[in-house]
């Protein structure tokens, strides 16, 4: 085996399973892989190289520096994902970055604009296909990527039946939680691995059903309890945060040290936002867009991922089952771009989706599906 490969069986198997039966990459197919320098990052990449290469693809492999929430993606990374290649894998330290161009001249479709080449691609024109892993590292790679998939889908399906059909959900728990989503007419995103066909996308691991509120709308009390995303990465919460939202924007942030993270990320997101448009980075106007939803609530996931757990990593802990997370920040409808998406654990819920006729059904009961 050549020396550059990785020589761990588990990961090399993990990348059979994201090629073979994740992607269903066919010969010739062109792939692109991101990665950074860091040892996890790179390993992991250099196994999706070699499984790609064994599948009958054309894999490229190009490493940049680590990006934070905040970072711009190199120039030469955001021009691989100009040329259109059949595949767009981001296998990130943290983040791959913000697309520089794309935040000051959006690329729209109708009224829908893009900020990102790479959603654009993949969301937009559905030219390629993708999976992104922010902050995967090899053990989190090697236990949560080789799962029963035809489960996983199923439980997607079953719950995207649902939601399809409801008009509001109502997120409950012992620990304060009290709050109410309106979704009616949104898209409801499936992270089910299936990313075998062009337009296709999401994380690996994969195992989340979400959603993106409407925005203005959403209304209550959230206790975080799992682990939250902030500016330094994401940390397991010890001190519950207790978030008040108001029209489908946070009003109040409370707590102890994890809640102050919170805050000074989101005060952050605010503050660059304005920055952003002061030095022609943001179009005229968008400065302020950018800052009113950096307090917006943007996402509704459910975890699905029967190997995933609460690890203090986001990529992992937003799949664990008997969780849902809900999302500060931008969405994936589009209508409320920001600088931050900061996905928050919400542990052991009882969600209840309110039907259009009026009718409720409770769709997780402590945390356990109940379909």
């Amino acid at each position: 085996m050549n020396k550059y490969f990785p020589q761990d069986a588990e990961l090399m198997k993990s990348a059979e399973i994201a090629v073979k039966e994740v992607l269903k990459v066919k010969t010739g197919e062109k792939i692109l892989i991101i990665a950074n320098p860091q040892a996890d990052s790179f390993e992991i990449a250099s196994a999706i190289y070699k499984a790609a290469l064994e599948a009958g693809g054309k894999p490229s492999l190009i490493i940049q520096e680590a990006k934070t929430q905040f970072d711009f993606a190199d120039d030469a990374v955001v021009s691989a994902i100009k040329s259109a290649p059949d595949i767009i894998i981001s296998i990130s330290h943290n983040k791959l970055g913000k697309d520089k161009e794309a935040i000051a001249s959006p690329y729209k479709i109708g009224d829908k604009d893009y900020d990102n080449t790479f959603r654009y691609l993949v969301e937009g024109i559905k030219k390629s296909r993708s999976f992104w892993s922010p902050g995967i590292t090899a053990d989190i790679f090697k236990r949560t990527v080789a799962i029963d998939y035809n489960r996983l889908r199923a439980e997607c399906a079953a719950l995207k039946d649902i939601l399809n059909k409801t008009h509001s959900v109502i997120i409950k728990t012992s620990e304060g939680t009290d709050f109410t989503i309106p979704i009616k007419g949104r898209k409801i995103f499936c992270d089910d691995g299936d990313f075998s066909f062009a337009g296709a996308g999401g994380n690996l691991p994969a195992g989340e059903v979400f959603i993106s509120p409407l925005v203005g709308e959403s209304s209550g009390t959230i206790v975080f309890n799992g682990s939250i995303a902030v500016g330094s990465g994401t940390i397991v919460i010890d001190s519950p945060i207790k978030v008040t939202v108001v029209d489908g924007y946070i009003t109040s942030i409370d707590g102890q040290s994890e809640a102050e993270a919170l805050r000074e990320t989101i005060a952050k997101g605010m503050e660059n936002s304005l920055l952003m448009e002061k030095d022609g980075a943001l179009a005229p106007g968008k400065g302020e867009i950018y800052k009113k939803n950096a307090g917006n609530i943007g996402e509704l996931g459910i975890g699905l991922n029967p190997n995933a757990k609460i690890t203090g990593n986001m990529l992992e802990d937003e799949k664990a089952y008997r969780t849902c997370h809900i999302a500060i920040g931008s969405n994936y409808d589009g209508d409320a771009p920001s600088l931050i998406h900061l996905d928050g654990l919400v542990k052991e819920p009882d969600i209840t989706a309110i039907m259009e006729d009026g009718k409720s059904v409770l769709i997780l009961k402590k945390g356990e599906l109940n379909l």
